[in-house]
């Protein structure tokens, strides 16, 4: 049964190859976009290109009328929405002691503000429908902390959190929340490591390679599929044996 699947920071990397994935699968899909207006577009032309439903839509979900407006629009179009794929995450590498409040606002306000926001607004059609599926994106780092990214990690932690006590919640209405936790990802948040530093990750996952959003694409995908009709509150982390 085709579905409206609702990806945010969907414009590129990870939440780019989700799209491309659920509307292979023949799924009508909304592309969440805050700043990457062009990437987003072009992505939409080339799914409906290739005979996809597909609809980009601005909207910064540390902001609830933003996303209120971004709920508005995809129903308007598509109908309810029947799986959200929180993907949108930002990132900071710093000592703990240099962050600033406003930082760790930032950071807190689309990690895990951003996430409480769509969840929200998803699970009022979710539960009226008695079904749905939630997929939101932590990070290895939400599961065993990172050196100067604390802030980030904090946050990733929290993601799991609300994972599991959200499944607890809605999973007697039927819906599914589930957590996928990636490794090492080849995407613009690796843009500032040198090629060094890339190597030695790469190196220390015993797969001996980095990870491609792709992959991670798979997963989020498996998790709203009906081949994982029984899983719900998990945590599944591709990262290549990084971390076990």
């Amino acid at each position: 049964m085709e579905k409206t699947v609702l990806i945010t920071g969907a414009s590129r990397g990870i939440g780019a190859a989700c799209a491309r994935r659920f509307a292979e699968a023949g799924d009508r899909v909304v592309i969440n976009y805050h700043t990457s207006r062009k990437a987003a577009e072009s992505l939409v032309a080339s799914l409906t290109a290739g005979g996809a439903q597909a609809l980009a839509v601005c909207a910064d979900v540390a902001d609830r009328a933003q996303v209120d407006a971004m709920f508005d629009e995809a129903e308007r179009i598509f109908g309810g929405v029947d799986v959200l794929v929180n993907n949108a995450g930002v990132a900071q590498q710093k000592l703990f002691t240099d962050v600033t409040p406003a930082e760790w606002d930032a950071l807190f306000g689309v990690n895990i503000t951003g996430m409480f926001h769509c969840c929200q607004r998803a699970l009022a059609h979710m539960i009226h429908q008695k079904r749905g599926c939630i997929v939101n994106v932590s990070s290895i780092w939400g599961m065993v902390g990172a050196s100067c990214e604390v802030a980030y990690s904090a946050s990733k932690a929290a993601v799991i959190g609300l994972t599991k006590a959200l499944a607890k919640e809605v999973g007697p209405s039927g819906i599914r929340v589930n957590c996928v936790a990636p490794g090492v990802i080849q995407t613009d948040m690796l843009g500032e490591l040198a090629p060094e530093t890339l190597s030695a990750l790469a190196e220390e996952t015993p797969l001996g390679v980095l990870g491609s959003p792709d992959d991670i694409a798979g997963t989020v995908c498996f998790l709203a599929s009906d081949a994982a009709a029984f899983l719900t509150g998990q945590v599944i982390s591709p990262n290549g044996g990084f971390v076990i």
